[in-house]
């Protein structure tokens, strides 16, 4: 066992705390992997795919830190504790614990195998309270420690063909919200929770993703890079907030969704139905929900690159049009205030 020592979270230095990250073989969790090595954080990097972690905590090894991969599945609540307790034995503590993994199938609720919401439920937001379970833990023992849990803007949002996936992370936020009031009521003010809501990015995870729509899956638009969801992540281990939203649209889009919320929901439902049924016919997946795909390795997923016209105009603006029409009736109302205040 090489226990580290720790500074306390008040300490704006990542050099030598100990991150847990879950779903770290591909996406955000490998970005954040490796940004965090290079900020001095040691690793426990968790993931089913055991060769692609392997080579992960390697190239973070480079970097001048301790990692360890530890394979595990984090539908398994015993295989959540082991990576729990194999991290402690290894370091001592937990500063950091990262709750990465998600899966999505996408279809029509009724036409999408039963068994795979339930996989999707099991995983995005079983797993994620195992994880927090364990977290939480170890960080009441030790006096501090920061839970991140990713969630999605659809946490607070909804897209058609979507279902479990939205009330998955429905869940993961509510958890979150929940965690920091019971914190808040006993006056545990060292341990943190913090909800990350990215839009879409640029990641393996639509490649990943099971699909009964009849047609292929991309991103909903506009599409964003990754690095700001990895960027995002390391900042909250050193600058804890309850929730940050990562993406120009999702951030204008909570105007939206507060000034105009049945309008915000028939511009998804159409925006969503459009650019899957635009797309040409493909075969029903299971993707990686009950097992892991060779293919989608990296951070980026290519996306970006390949994106339709609609989802380049869409990413370079970065605005929907109801959350436009949202600016504007908020930017007439502060007026209308402002004229009554003078």
């Amino acid at each position: 066992m090489s226990h580290i020592h720790n500074y306390g979270a008040d300490h704006k230095s990542l050099r030598d705390r100990v991150v847990v990250i879950t779903g770290a073989s591909s996406g955000f969790g490998k970005g954040a992997a490796l940004k965090f090595a290079d900020s001095g954080a040691h690793l426990v990097l968790a993931a089913r795919r055991k060769r692609l972690l392997r080579d992960l905590a390697g190239e973070c090894q480079s970097l001048g830190v301790q990692a360890i991969a530890v394979d595990a599945d984090v539908t398994d609540r015993d295989e959540v504790r082991k990576l729990a307790r194999r991290a402690v034995e290894e370091f001592g503590r937990i500063d950091v614990w990262v709750n990465n993994a998600g899966v999505a199938t996408i279809g029509r609720f009724d036409e999408v195998p039963m068994e795979e919401h339930e996989q999707v439920i099991a995983t995005n937001l079983l797993g994620a309270m195992y994880g927090s379970y364990y977290a939480v833990r170890q960080f009441r023992e030790q006096g501090d420690g920061t839970l991140i849990n990713v969630a999605s803007y659809l946490a607070e949002g909804s897209s058609p063909y979507y279902a479990s996936y939205v009330a998955s992370k429905h869940g993961v936020r509510g958890l979150g919200m929940s965690l920091r009031q019971e914190l808040e009521a006993n006056r545990e003010d060292a341990i943190y929770v913090c909800t990350v809501m990215p839009t879409s990015m640029d990641t393996p995870f639509f490649e990943h993703a099971a699909n009964h729509s009849g047609h292929p899956v991309e991103p909903i638009p506009p599409v964003y890079d990754p690095e700001q969801v990895i960027d995002t992540i390391v900042d909250l281990a050193l600058n804890p907030r309850p929730e940050v939203v990562v993406g120009r649209r999702g951030k204008v889009g909570r105007i939206s969704g507060k000034l105009m919320p049945r309008l915000t929901e028939r511009y998804m439902a159409r925006q969503v139905h459009k650019l899957i049924s635009d797309r040409k016919s493909a075969r029903d997946s299971s993707g990686a929900l009950f097992k892991p795909m060779e293919s989608g390795t990296e951070i980026h997923g290519g996306w970006r690159e390949s994106g339709s016209g609609l989802g380049k105009v869409l990413t370079a603006v970065g605005i929907t049009a109801p959350a436009a029409l949202a600016l504007a009736m908020l930017a007439r109302r502060r007026g209308r205030d402002l004229g009554k205040a003078a």
